[in-house]
């Protein structure tokens, strides 16, 4: 049996996993999720089309996708707030789908945090654990704990109004986690940061679930935070489901057009692909490079700014064009080259002696290029 956190108020436990250098705390044993062919209508509108994914025991996936594609649909009814028209939620294999939130044991971050300002630190992380009728002594040794695990040890008695933003979301991730949660359900939990704090909560914030082990779903419409913090990713457009796995794969080998356009930067030139070359010729000049992608025939080449480098006049397999913009970067400079009317590609290199206006020659230097149907 997994301990739990009133187990280790009272006494000691073996089974402690260390979640920062100067604290130890538990959750419950972690459990699979699973969403089966979830629908769902709204105002006449399918927002949610026969969605299937799983969310192994202790991972983290993000859900990603613009607004609008159905994400937060998706976390709602995850988390009991929204009936589906049909297809199940199903924890551990059990179907949950008509069990209330609050019988489902899970944890809830709320995009603007839900604190209650009338409420000291301690009473709002203790608030989930008073409504489970524990008691007084124990809320607030468990909440201690908790707010010592997210780095804030002794904030306890104070306001909410004196919390930064940063502060802020670590009491609700505090609250969400003092419940012990079988599952953790975050929504767009990073997105009233500043850029500088932001930065920093995504590592904290991938840290703290990974010592802990819970499993997570997290929905954002920032590809970054998906990246810096889950596991693996799964993006949605329109309310259906284009590609899930790892940032690496979703990046590197899109499955289709929209994968592509959406993650990362890429230029998507036309091009020709037999399935393991792709030939692409830019203003009559073609040139051959191993291909990734199940696309043949008439494709698209995905060009990363990334995979392309400035390279001397009459290089190998290299097109010749024009500098339109030049922007210094710290350790790269981006730069956008014309190659042809209407063909720009960006291009991150350590180069930094090309200036706009300036002649130069471009080539693929890392293979294989990913292709996609057009």
């Amino acid at each position: 049996m997994p301990c739990r956190w009133s187990t280790i108020v009272r006494r000691g436990c073996r089974h402690q996993l260390p979640l920062n250098p100067r604290a130890t705390h538990l959750t419950a044993m972690p459990s699979a999720l699973t969403l089966d062919s979830l629908t769902r209508t709204i105002a006449g509108r399918r927002i949610v089309k026969g969605l299937s994914l799983e969310v192994s025991p202790g991972s983290l996936l993000a859900l990603v996708g613009a607004s609008g594609s159905g994400k937060t649909t998706t976390l709602r009814m995850t988390a009991g707030y929204d009936a589906p028209d049909s297809g199940r939620v199903l924890l551990d294999g059990a179907d949950i789908t008509a069990t209330p939130p609050q019988r489902r044991d899970f944890g809830m971050v709320f995009q603007h945090y839900a604190l209650f300002p009338h409420l000291r630190v301690g009473e709002n992380v203790a608030f989930g654990l008073q409504a489970r009728g524990i008691a007084a002594a124990e809320r607030g040794a468990r909440a201690a704990r908790a707010l010592e695990t997210v780095g804030l040890a002794g904030a306890d008695a104070r306001t909410v109004q004196s919390l930064s933003g940063g502060e802020q979301q670590r009491v609700a991730l505090a609250r969400a986690l003092v419940i012990e949660p079988r599952v953790l359900l975050l929504d767009e939990p990073l997105s009233n940061l500043d850029p500088a704090l932001r930065r920093g909560m995504r590592d904290e914030l991938r840290a703290m679930l990974r010592r802990l082990g819970v499993t997570a779903l997290f929905v954002t419409h920032d590809q970054e935070d998906a990246f810096a913090v889950a596991d693996r990713i799964a993006l949605l457009a329109h309310g259906e489901l284009l590609q899930v796995g790892a940032a690496e794969s979703l990046y590197d080998a899109p499955a289709s057009r929209a994968v592509a356009e959406f993650i990362g930067r890429a230029a998507l030139v036309p091009a020709a692909s037999d399935g393991a070359r792709v030939t692409i010729a830019i203003a009559g000049a073609a040139h051959a490079f191993a291909a990734r992608g199940d696309a043949r025939g008439s494709v698209l080449a995905v060009l990363r700014p990334e995979s392309l480098a400035l390279v001397p006049d009459g290089s190998p397999r290299s097109w010749r064009g024009e500098v339109t913009s030049r922007r210094f970067a710290g350790g790269h400079v981006a730069y956008t080259v014309r190659l042809a009317p209407n063909l720009d590609l960006e291009i991150t290199s350590a180069e930094r002696g090309a200036r706009e206006g300036d002649r130069v020659s471009v080539t693929v230097a890392r293979e294989p290029v990913a292709v996609v149907a057009p």
